[in-house]
């Protein structure tokens, strides 16, 4: 009878320990981000994004939005901050990605910035001219749009599709004339160039942009808590970076741990900060952006950027509504 019961306990003991590692198995998320400087970043770095929600969170930086919508579909990744051009072109392709956090809209934290020396005072300068900007980005999106809105076509501009860092190495030896980018790519171009035009400029003229955090359908479904939890610590530090300029300066210690994560110095960081156009919470959640189902501002910023891929021959469909991609909810669960 012993041996019974000592067999029974060490069975029970095994099914509980087996639960709980599957239990913690089911908390692990890959989170994917770039090298945008964003208040709610330094909840990266600190680990409190981790402590906050209670999974264990593998955050992998990448260069781009396209490289991350390519890990969402290939599995590796289900949370990712992406923009929202390479966002339209996803979900036009099929894959089942929602926003359900905005992290900016057009600003100018992204800019076309051109070589001193390229001869390129103003925007009718650009004809002939030699620019990049990274592979289907909000800039990149931006870029074709301003030329289209110039009236020039590609073959008036020629626009080459590369990474931020081939821009940057580019740009440098004379390579090209100008860049439409991002921090820290934004911040080195200046060195030798001056911005001719910014994101929130282009966007005022009929091409808006956003960039948003994402979440795959299957993974949003089961991880509604998660997600909530995660919005709720971006609320956190934008709320900080709203109300206490001192903690957020270029001596701070939120500027030196988006440095320590993003590179760059901090005093870098804080400008960098200091170009972001931010949404406020309760504004996201409206019917303006993501509340508004099909009528919603970021809705129809995917659907009119998905026109323009389409035109462009970077997708072959534009679906009838990209509602399904936007959801409040997460954000909504905060308050």
């Amino acid at each position: 009878m012993l041996k019974t019961l000592l067999a029974a306990a060490a069975v029970t003991l095994g099914a509980s320990l087996f639960s709980l590692s599957a239990g913690a198995a089911d908390k692990k998320v890959v989170v994917a981000y770039q090298t945008d400087a964003l208040p709610s970043s330094v909840a990266i770095a600190n680990g409190e994004f981790a402590k906050a929600t209670g999974y264990d969170i593998d955050f992998r930086k990448f260069n781009s939005g396209a490289e991350i919508f390519a890990a969402i579909a290939s599995g590796d990744v289900q949370v990712g901050y992406v923009g929202s051009s390479p966002f339209a072109a996803a979900t036009s392709r099929g894959l089942d990605v929602r926003a359900f956090y905005l992290a900016s809209i057009s600003g100018i934290d992204e800019a076309l910035v051109v070589r001193n020396g390229s001869g390129i005072e103003k925007l009718e300068d650009l004809k002939g001219k030699k620019l990049a900007a990274a592979p289907v980005s909000t800039d990149h999106y931006q870029l074709l749009q301003l030329i289209k809105q110039l009236g020039l076509t590609e073959a008036d501009v020629q626009v080459l599709a590369i990474p931020q860092p081939e821009i940057a190495a580019a740009f440098g030896r004379g390579d090209i004339d100008g860049g439409f980018v991002w921090d820290p790519a934004l911040t080195e171009l200046k060195k030798n160039g001056k911005v001719l035009i910014t994101s929130k400029e282009v966007a005022e003229r009929g091409a808006p942009t956003f960039s948003a955090w994402v979440a795959t359908g299957k993974f949003a479904d089961a991880n509604g808590e998660f997600l909530s939890k995660f919005a709720g610590v971006i609320n956190k530090y934008y709320a900080s970076f709203k109300t206490d300029k001192a903690a957020w300066g270029p001596s701070s210690d939120n500027t030196k741990a988006l440095s320590g994560l993003l590179g760059g110095t901090a005093e870098q960081q804080a400008a960098a900060l200091g170009n972001l156009n931010l949404l406020a919470p309760e504004a996201q959640s409206s019917k303006d952006w993501l509340g508004g189902g099909e009528a919603s501002g970021a809705a129809k910023i995917l659907k009119a950027t998905a026109q323009f891929l389409k035109d462009q021959g970077k997708v072959s469909e534009v679906l009838p509504s990209y509602a399904a991609f936007v959801t409040p909810v997460a954000l909504q669960a905060t308050n």
